[in-house]
């Protein structure tokens, strides 16, 4: 999380603000961009067991009501793949901004 929070923050990823561990309805969100209403979220290893999954699942659609929409990164992605992390991230900021 701190690796790809030194990415995001002061607004280093195309000018686009983000704030960390930020509430939503019940929930944290690693990272959200309120301008476009875009959730970062980093999942561990724990998050293949078939019950997170499901909540995961379900806290998901939760927030996509509000029109929110959640992307998701696996831990590995962001030691080993920084780069094409920051471009999807990035396209969705865009994409979401039109």
């Amino acid at each position: 999380e701190e690796i790809l929070w030194n990415e995001l923050k002061n607004k280093k990823l195309g000018g686009y603000k983000f704030r960390r561990q930020h509430p939503i309805l019940k929930y944290i969100l690693d990272f959200y961009c309120h301008k476009v209403k875009l959730g970062v979220e980093l999942d561990g290893d724990i998050h293949n067991s078939k019950g997170q999954k499901f909540y995961d699942q379900d806290r998901t659609e939760n927030i996509n009501k509000y029109n929110i929409e959640i992307i998701r990164f696996h831990n590995d992605e962001i030691k080993n793949n920084l780069s094409t992390v920051k471009k999807r991230i990035l396209n969705k900021l865009k994409e979401r901004d039109e």
